[in-house]
């Protein structure tokens, strides 16, 4: 078990982790796959979708919005369907609708009693904005892929939060669903990690993807970090 008193901030991936991405993407993309008459299952959608992101991100820098953009044109492709250019950005106009985990603002307005919070995510800022309202906390620093110009695996958003933070990598625990974007960066710089199991029972890695990643502690969900923080600080 992790000594949590010895950290004074939490830092979070967003989307997979606090906000249930999967469903949101599927969501966008069962509505716009119904419409041209393409079935698809939904476990492939999700690999195609971690294998295109992935992808677009990998290059030079561009705003999120265009990497969801040409996620979708890779989806016209695979399917074999005509893109409409209304349906490019289905996926970014959507965003604001993914819901939260049903356990995420409990747990973070627990979590928020004993330490920072703070946000990691390969998000533009105004897509986050949209988001923010779900989480129902105030976080302390949010490092977006907007601010620092490159996407998670790499590791500008990190440096650049433990910076904004004022803190160690050692007094920050970094919470996140994703073994490939979140991870490694995270423990490559000292961090202790912990991984929240969302797809836990399910096979395959959905919207991420596939890594051999070994975080420090997994849990299921956020309820369950919140439980073992406050059980290891009750008095005796």
């Amino acid at each position: 078990m992790l000594e949590f008193d010895r950290f004074r901030a939490l830092t979070f991936d967003c989307y997979g982790t606090l906000i249930d991405w999967e469903r949101g993407i599927l969501t966008a993309l069962r509505g716009l796959l119904r419409r041209q008459g393409v079935p698809c299952d939904d476990e492939r959608l999700l690999t195609l979708y971690a294998a295109f992101e992935a992808e677009a991100e990998a290059g030079p820098y561009m705003p999120y919005r265009e990497v969801l953009r040409r996620v979708m044109v890779r989806m016209a492709a695979a399917f074999s369907f005509p893109l409409e250019a209304a349906d490019e950005d289905c996926l970014a106009a959507s965003l604001a609708d993914w819901p939260a985990f049903p356990d995420t603002v409990a747990a973070l307005r627990r979590l928020e009693t004993r330490y920072r919070l703070a946000i990691v995510s390969n998000v533009d800022d105004d897509l986050f904005a949209g988001t923010r309202p779900r989480l129902g906390v105030d976080f302390d620093v949010v490092t977006t892929a907007q601010q620092v110009r490159s996407y998670k695996p790499a590791t500008a958003h990190f440096t650049t939060a433990l910076a904004r933070l004022g803190l160690p990598p050692a007094e920050v625990l970094h919470v996140a669903q994703s073994l490939f974007h979140d991870i490694p960066p995270a423990k490559s710089l000292g961090m202790t990690t912990v991984w929240v199991n969302r797809r836990a029972g399910r096979p395959g890695f959905g919207a991420t993807p596939p890594a051999n990643a070994r975080p420090d502690l997994e849990v299921p969900d956020l309820r369950s970090l919140a439980a073992l923080i406050e059980e290891q600080k009750r008095p005796a």
